[in-house]
């Protein structure tokens, strides 16, 4: 395989401002353009991809890296995501490191391999920016895609901002390859709220994300012929369960392994993450749960009502899976009634899958706050200030009846 040239660090890039052995500074960049740039520094041996929107930008970024000589990848283009993801697939079981990216519908026609990647414990790192599934053909934000393959075996982060989708690009390296965890992983930002967005990104030094994420050296590879193992054998009755079992048992030790690795990364870079966000919880009566980038909406209101005197607060789990039970549970210890807003429909007639798996938690702890979920906006519908009021208001009614009267609401629809 030819690579191709590295050009000097002072080189361009067309869209994104390059950063080259400097310290972290501040740059304009879109949710997309941030992932495109951690790829570059993470500098992954391969990455397969088929554009669709609103993913597009990442690879189409990350390919004048490489046309530039920016990145010694082998960038492979294919006909479609579910090519690319078993070209992955390929490449990661060979010993190489791998990334893809998608959206949506792409994740979908990934459906078959995204579970091979998992059951063949393959450490696949993937950027996924949220779109809603067809049909009607939608190519606007809602989270039924990587809800949808959130059993799939992958680890899930979920992110609010653009500056996060960057910095967790390159945590989920580390996480991935771990040899104790060796599981692929999704990191997730709302299409065109973050993916298309421009804000501040405050890039870390180049040398600083090499050395982090260190050179790869897998744990079984194809090409290693001293230490000859299988790939996707047959596996009937004997041993299929147990191999099942390995993954669920990964997926829990996840929880143990994945705080040693925030805090390696705050040690680094000096920002701290861990599988929950919270704001103004600590004494709240009540409280919203919600993902990525609708918190940052529900942070003014609950500024606002804190003014008028309503003890009001937000939980945002950042992982979803492996889901982080007592994490949660010691958030809410205070709160007394509670909303969970799920941007993915589940058509359980239970409520969304983030609700129902709140609900689960919750079933046999001693934390028993009143409990209500809200569908919202599927499709890119917008979620305004004045929809989190109302989420807010209803808490508070509850709270004075000690009641829930309607337990799934859909917020922002038309009745």
């Amino acid at each position: 395989m030819i690579k191709p040239r590295r050009l000097p660090s002072a080189t361009y890039a067309v869209g994104v401002v390059c950063m080259a052995n400097t310290k972290a500074k501040k740059v304009p960049l879109t949710g997309d353009q941030a992932v495109a740039t951690a790829m570059k520094q993470i500098d992954p041996d391969v990455v397969a991809v088929y554009p669709i929107t609103p993913q597009t930008e990442i690879v189409m970024y990350f390919a004048n890296y490489v046309a530039n000589g920016q990145v010694l990848t082998e960038m492979i283009p294919v006909e479609s995501e579910h090519s690319a993801m078993s070209a992955c697939v390929g490449a990661s079981a060979a010993g190489a490191r791998t990334m893809t990216a998608t959206s949506a519908n792409g994740l979908a026609l990934m459906w078959e391999i995204v579970y091979i990647a998992a059951s063949l414990r393959l450490p696949i790192v993937m950027p996924v920016v949220n779109r809603a599934l067809s049909g009607p053909i939608n190519i606007h934000c809602d989270h039924s895609d990587t809800m949808g393959a959130r059993d799939s075996g992958w680890i899930q982060i979920y992110c609010e901002s653009g500056q996060e989708v960057y910095e967790n690009t390159i945590l989920a390296v580390r996480i991935a390859e771990h040899k104790d965890i060796l599981l692929p992983i999704m990191i997730c930002q709302d299409g065109f709220i973050t993916s298309h967005a421009v804000e501040g990104i405050e890039l870390l030094e180049d040398k600083l994300v090499k050395e982090f994420v260190g050179e790869y050296k897998p744990a079984h590879s194809l090409l290693d012929v001293e230490n000859p193992v299988t790939y996707g054998p047959l596996d009937l009755q004997d041993y299929y369960f147990e191999h099942k079992r390995q993954q669920s048992e990964s997926m829990k030790g996840a929880l143990k392994i994945m705080p040693e690795l925030f805090k390696e990364f705050e040690k680094t870079f000096g920002t701290k993450y861990d599988f929950i966000d919270t704001y103004k919880l600590e004494d709240a009566d009540i409280a919203i749960i919600a993902l990525s980038s609708t918190a940052g909406t529900a942070r003014g209101v609950i500024d606002e009502l804190r003014a008028q005197g309503v003890k009001a607060g937000l939980l945002r789990p950042r992982v979803f899976r492996p889901f982080p039970r007592e994490k949660i549970l010691a958030a809410l210890k205070n709160v007394k009634a509670l909303a969970v807003l799920d941007r993915a429909e589940s058509f359980s007639a239970e409520g969304g899958p983030l609700y129902t798996e709140i609900k689960a938690v919750l079933y046999d702890s001693s934390i028993k706050p009143l409990v209500t979920n809200y569908i919202y906006g599927l499709g890119g519908r917008d979620i305004f200030p004045e929809d989190i009021k109302k989420v807010f208001s209803d808490l508070s009614a509850i709270l004075k009846n000690k009641k829930v009267s309607s337990p799934i609401n859909y917020l922002g629809s038309r009745e």
